[in-house]
């Protein structure tokens, strides 16, 4: 397996839990792939392992060609690494952090400036760089982290949850110096559990449990021919709605979106002849039932159900 960032087989075991199950994928340089998956999946396990900051228990690491079990040190020479949590320094100024991360990251003296000043500029903190940063707004911070982490020009970039807790429009703008340094043919490894941020991705991992669920461009995962039909339904009482469908014939699997249900189905046509019926048997009143094409969400919900029935019965 070919490619900046390869798992093959990974293995990660905390006594008897196991983080990480016997996942094996590959990014290409100047790839965006994104780990999709709820808190505790496994996706920033994984991270910590391909920079080094934990040993995997069976399997392969290798970035940039080098095992990370074998030398962890010459793999954090060649990569940026931003944690979910900011880890800037809140006490020292914008520039003060930009200048402790560049001697960290040993950045020759004579590119010293112009690399704090492209890191300024990225951030949009002109103007602002004596301030404290604590005194930042949230999206501010993020980026000044991703400046600090790309100071040293690294040919590989992980970012684990770097958009949490940040607004919308910050985290648009995030994605946007994302898409800045890949294009530069950095390759970029990032986790999220925001489903709408992996419309940004050229690929994503969709991850439950420590495996891999299913990988691929969004418009792959939502063309998934494991997905069967799709159907929105309306109805007064969701909650009892939600429990009869999972039990209806032909639904696949039903799932809560906003006001309304989302249901996959084996047979649509069957399915809108035979639910209205079904739904009034059990005292719910269906106002509409109508196709609709579904979301990496709907993609993420139908692919974690059928993995856990396939577990269930093996």
């Amino acid at each position: 397996m070919n490619g900046q960032i390869v798992a093959e087989n990974l293995v990660k075991r905390f006594g008897e839990f196991v983080a990480v199950d016997g996942v094996s994928f590959s990014v290409s340089r100047g790839e965006i792939m994104g780990f999709i998956g709820p808190n505790g999946a496994g996706k920033s396990t994984i991270i910590r392992i391909f920079c080094g900051l934990l040993r995997p228990s069976s399997g392969v690491a290798r970035v940039a060609g080098i095992d990370v079990a074998r030398d962890p040190e010459a793999v954090r020479q060649r990569i940026g690494y931003m944690s979910q949590k900011f880890s800037l320094y809140s006490d020292l100024t914008a520039e003060e952090n930009l200048r402790f991360f560049a001697r960290i990251y040993r950045v020759p003296r004579a590119e010293l400036d112009a690399r704090i000043q492209r890191a300024v500029d990225m951030a949009g903190l002109a103007g602002h760089t004596q301030a404290l940063v604590a005194t930042l707004a949230g999206g501010w911070k993020q980026r000044l982290a991703l400046g600090c982490a790309i100071l040293h020009k690294p040919a590989i970039l992980f970012l684990d949850e770097p958009t949490s807790g940040v607004d919308p429009q910050a985290r648009r703008r995030f994605w946007e110096l994302i898409h800045a340094t890949a294009a530069q043919g950095v390759t970029v490894l990032v986790s999220t559990h925001y489903m709408d941020e992996a419309e940004y991705c050229n690929r994503i991992a969709l991850i439950n449990q420590g495996r891999l669920v299913a990988v691929g461009s969004a418009s792959e995962l939502r063309r998934n021919p494991r997905l069967g039909d799709l159907l929105l339904v309306e109805c007064a009482d969701l909650g009892r709605a939600l429990a009869a469908l999972r039990g209806a014939p032909g639904v696949r699997e039903a799932a809560v979106f906003g006001n309304t249900l989302h249901v996959s189905v084996a047979d649509k046509a069957r399915a809108l002849a035979e639910l209205p019926p079904f739904l009034r048997g059990k005292g719910i009143q269906p106002h509409r039932i109508v196709p609709i094409e579904p979301t990496l969400e709907d993609s993420f919900v139908e692919l974690v159900g059928q993995a856990a029935k396939s577990e269930a019965h093996a």
